[in-house]
């Protein structure tokens, strides 16, 4: 199924989904749940998934694990999707948070495949197989490091979310424990015992994960000065740190046949 609401077949008796959507440039799906846990690949372009908890920033070819009735917001910067939409009771193995996981070409055949089914294919024959193998390929899959989280505290949350729709290297732990009405070691010791990292640690991951949608259309060099890196190979080497591969991997030049 192609560019078909969710909403037209989730009564449908079956317990995968395939469904296909082409998006606008910069699009937003606004805060939304689904019944069922979903599969969302993008075989083009970056998505940018926000929840309650944390962000999670999804490159090319690589899709979210979303649990069933987790609200949630998606941000698609050129992006054709491949979804697959799931009876919970079907995968109770998911994951309780989002998750960024890699598309090997086997899965990304599948989901192919799965495009063309019908709502109510049979189950039996190739169209059941793949829907069965589908799942046996997610539940193969291993959670990559495109994420930051989120405090749960209204007053930082509320800073994390600026920072992370503009980024700015110039940020201190002092300019934010001065708009929390906070000593800039009590603000760094709560901040740390909230989300896991120091304010500066976050806001390192944060500006990294922002590189991400930047590759598409410029170079790593200039991407690297943009948030705030002294040279390409600092930013190379700060990038390849945090996320297990370069930022090469992420320019159009390398997602180009």
């Amino acid at each position: 199924m192609r560019n078909v609401p969710l909403a037209e077949v989730d009564h449908v008796d079956r317990a995968v989904l395939p469904i296909g959507t082409d998006y606008p440039p910069g699009h937003v799906l606004d805060w939304h749940e689904h019944r069922r846990a979903q599969f969302l690949h993008g075989a083009t372009g970056v998505m940018v998934v926000d929840t309650a908890d944390g962000t999670w920033t999804v490159p090319p070819e690589r899709a979210v694990l979303i649990p069933a009735a987790t609200r949630h917001r998606v941000r698609m910067l050129g992006v054709s999707t491949r979804s697959l939409y799931i009876e919970p009771d079907a995968v109770p193995w998911w994951p309780g948070s989002c998750t960024v996981v890699d598309v090997p070409p086997l899965l990304r055949e599948l989901l192919l495949a799965a495009e063309e089914f019908e709502a109510d294919y049979s189950r039996s024959g190739r169209e059941g197989s793949i829907a069965a193998l589908l799942l046996y390929e997610i539940a193969e899959r291993a959670p990559l490091p495109f994420h930051v989280g989120i405090p749960a505290a209204a007053d930082l949350a509320g800073l994390c979310r600026a920072y992370l729709a503009a980024p700015d290297a110039g940020v201190t732990n002092a300019a934010w424990a001065a708009r929390t009405a906070m000593s800039e070691r009590a603000f760094t010791r709560r901040f740390r015992a909230e989300a896991g990292d120091s304010p500066a640690v976050w806001r390192t991951r944060a500006r990294l994960l922002a590189a991400v949608p930047l590759l598409r259309t410029a170079s790593v060099s200039e991407v690297g000065a943009r948030i705030g890196y002294a040279s390409p190979a600092a930013f190379t080497a700060a990038f390849t740190r945090a996320f297990g591969m370069p930022p090469s991997r992420f320019t159009a030049s390398a997602s180009r046949p």
